[in-house]
């Protein structure tokens, strides 16, 4: 995992004491308090964690333990244009890997990473309960069903 040094800001601090305090600073609030830290910062780097700990008071390796444990939450700052990919066994068993495999190799990164642009990161996730499409692709909120590796560039073109 590559390690972005991030600066948090006075206000980005202030806002996450302000996070954990609407939480009563309480240890077993974590999941929530990180909830609302992602969809605040959109990641949740080791700078954001160690506040974190600091005013839950929880050792900074249990926050980490929750962060790598969950794959809702992300070290990484997600692009622009989040691609999710399913691979549960639907999406599988109909080739997930294959369409994965095409987006890597057109995007030039692997799952986890983003664009040097920041315009995509690519993830993979378990089972968004649309089956009958399988294999699914997400972008962002849109959902795009029997997506084969030949279509990976016609969908990244909507995006250009």
């Amino acid at each position: 995992m590559s390690h972005i040094k991030v600066e948090l800001k006075k206000e980005d601090v202030a806002k996450l004491k302000e996070i954990c305090k609407s939480f009563n600073n309480e240890a077993g609030e974590l999941i929530n308090v990180l909830h609302k830290a992602q969809s605040y910062f959109g990641y949740l780097p080791a700078e954001v964690q160690e506040v974190v700990s600091a005013e839950l008071n929880v050792p900074v390796a249990k926050v980490y333990g929750v962060v790598t444990f969950y794959s809702y939450f992300t070290m990484l700052p997600k692009g622009q244009h989040p691609i999710s990919i399913c691979t549960g066994t639907a999406c599988y068993v109909r080739g997930a890997e294959k369409v994965v495999d095409e987006f890597k190799r057109v995007l030039n990164i692997k799952v986890g990473e983003t664009t040097a642009d920041g315009k995509f990161s690519l993830g993979c996730l378990r089972c968004v309960g649309a089956c009958g499409l399988a294999p699914v692709v997400l972008i962002g909120e849109k959902v795009y069903g029997r997506v084969s590796p030949d279509g990976v560039k016609d969908i990244l073109k909507e995006y250009e």
